[in-house]
């Protein structure tokens, strides 16, 4: 159904006479006969719910119940006007607009900011960014004046055309220390000692070094996961239980 729709230049019928009123004009039956003209089915409007006049009361707009369907607390929103207190009131314009208990769509969120983890499957490409702030250009990671070996100038993303932001970074340690993998899940409270001192336990590259690593143990469930220094699991390398000793 089409939503809105300007009438203009219509005028009220020969035989309607507009009656002043104590607040301005009276072109209520105007306004409800403007509506169903516009409205598909006479149950599409309701009842008469309001009228405001402007300061001079030469514009009037009424509002009536909007009985659409997915359109709940909807109203039919009809502006009359007169250009002068002995000229015949004319239809300006007509359109539905939400009321103050109407049900609305919700915000529009972009399609890269939708995306959750666990959406991407195989096939799937998600077309990246030049605006993310979570990414800056390669060289900008790389220190000024001095002579880099080809181990750290792989590690700081030398021949990538773009690498982590501090920002993004800041992001990634956030996320990961605050998740599953951090300290504060219950795996890692009830472990037997932290992830650092584990000898599974591969510390990873870069500026979060300090903070995170891999595992490397085939029977824990974060095997190949990155976890937090002091995250923890029950299978630590040093996790051993005492042998009885038998005579």
């Amino acid at each position: 159904m089409q939503m809105a729709k300007k009438i203009l230049g219509k005028k009220s019928p020969k035989n309607q006479t507009p009656t002043a009123s104590a607040s301005g004009f009276d072109a209520k039956n105007l306004a409800h006969t403007a509506i169903l003209d516009h409205a598909e089915k006479r149950d599409h409007v309701g009842s008469f719910i309001s009228v405001e006049y402007d300061d001079d009361n030469r514009v009037a707009t009424y509002l009536f119940e909007a009985k659409l369907s997915g359109y709940k607390g909807w109203r039919w929103c009809v502006t009359i006007a007169k250009v002068d207190a002995d000229s015949i009131p004319t239809v300006c314009d007509l359109v539905a607009l939400p009321g103050p208990d109407a049900l609305l769509a919700p915000d529009w969120i972009p399609y890269r900011d939708r995306i959750q983890p666990g959406d991407v499957g195989v096939g799937d490409i998600v077309p990246s960014s030049l605006e993310d702030t979570r990414l800056v250009p390669g060289q900008a990671a790389l220190p000024q004046d001095e002579d880099l070996d080809t181990a750290l100038a792989v590690e700081l993303g030398f021949g990538r055309a773009r690498v982590m932001s501090i920002e993004g970074r800041d992001q990634a340690a956030k996320r990961w220390y605050d998740g599953d993998r951090g300290p504060k899940s219950p795996l890692a409270q009830s472990a037997p000692k932290p992830c650092h001192s584990c000898g599974f336990f591969i510390p990873i590259a870069g500026s979060l070094r300090a903070t995170f690593g891999v595992c490397a143990n085939a029977i824990s469930p974060e095997d190949a996961r990155v976890v937090s220094v002091d995250h923890g699991c029950g299978a630590h390398s040093e996790a051993t239980f005492n042998e009885p000793v038998i005579n």
